[in-house]
């Protein structure tokens, strides 16, 4: 048997319950990983609110988590690619908040030894969100991009990632935020009433494309006026509103392809070249994942939330 937490019904925070449950055995193309850290992403608690039922049904009771650092403890009868004992890193479709997960092998990376248990665990759904939100809007060298949430965990990745291929990223942050947004590359403002005329003081040239990582009202259509074309726009927060304004929405399945392999490696050659920042806004155990969802939930995050095994 292995310890998990998960949630029986929909609601708050006080839905999730530890649990025990039988240790699974890899099948084929999986890998049975023991977690070492899991990362915390709204898309959890949104799926535990029961926010995410109509487009994301999940069968109950589900183990919350998309992304994890550990260690291969056994594979499936087809993987060659992975052994136990390897310290690895990656994305799951769920159930990483537990001792034990199983996880496709074709998404998952090799740890550095020089990447911590946390820090890896912070990597996949930051990492693959940037990769992909930065090739489905074609941002390109030279161009400036517009942020929206930028100092949160994908937010984070993404200025990194946009930096490396020659991009300008003005980031919408709290005030408390912007020297974070400063030392990543990026330039800061503040958002809120009057952001539309702090975009363009700073941006004299323009803006070539925006993304919203916050889903936060309004953001949306002052986006479209930025950018001058709603074709510019992508947001991965707020399908509603993506469908109100013209907007295209981008939550991963719809891509039609897999960014894990190319999103892991942008992130590991930053690390090699002592370039890659992965701050985490809190740190917490297993057992406290109901406050990790309530912090996650509260947002004006620098990072990202992890939970250690």
């Amino acid at each position: 048997m292995t310890k998990a937490i998960a949630f029986f019904e929909f609601g708050g925070t006080d839905v999730l319950r530890p649990i025990d449950v039988e240790l699974p055995a890899p099948g084929p193309g999986q890998v049975l990983v023991e977690v070492r850290a899991a990362g915390v992403n709204p898309l959890d608690f949104k799926l535990r609110a029961g926010a995410m039922a109509a487009v994301f049904p999940v069968p109950l009771p589900f183990v919350p988590g998309f992304e994890l650092a550990g260690v291969v403890r056994s594979v499936g009868p087809d993987v060659t690619a992975w052994a136990p004992g390897d310290e690895v890193f990656g994305a799951v479709m769920g159930g990483a908040h537990a001792e034990h997960a199983l996880v496709p092998a074709d998404l998952l990376a090799r740890k550095p030894a020089t990447l911590s248990w946390e820090q890896a665990a912070a990597i996949p759904v930051a990492a693959e969100t940037a990769e992909r939100a930065l090739d489905v809007l074609g941002v390109r060298a030279g161009e400036t991009l517009l942020v929206h949430g930028a100092a949160g965990g994908v937010g984070t990745v993404l200025l990194q990632f946009a930096r490396a291929r020659g991009i300008t990223v003005i980031g919408t942050a709290s005030e408390g935020n912007h020297a974070h947004l400063r030392e990543l590359g990026a330039i800061p403002v503040a958002y809120g009433d009057g952001l539309a005329e702090r975009v363009r003081a700073v941006a004299p040239g323009g803006v070539d494309r925006a993304l919203d990582a916050a889903g936060q009202g309004g953001v949306l259509p002052l986006s479209v006026e930025l950018t001058g074309s709603a074709d510019r726009v992508l947001t991965i927060a707020d399908f509603a509103g993506a469908a109100e304004h013209g907007i295209r929405f981008s939550g991963g399945a719809e891509a039609g392809e897999s960014y894990n392999g190319r999103a892991y490696e942008s992130a590991l050659a930053l690390h090699a070249a002592g370039a890659l920042r992965l701050p985490l806004h809190r740190v917490l155990p297993l057992a406290e994942a109901a406050e990790a969802h309530r912090a996650s939930e509260h947002g004006h995050l620098r990072g990202k939330i992890v939970l250690t095994v």
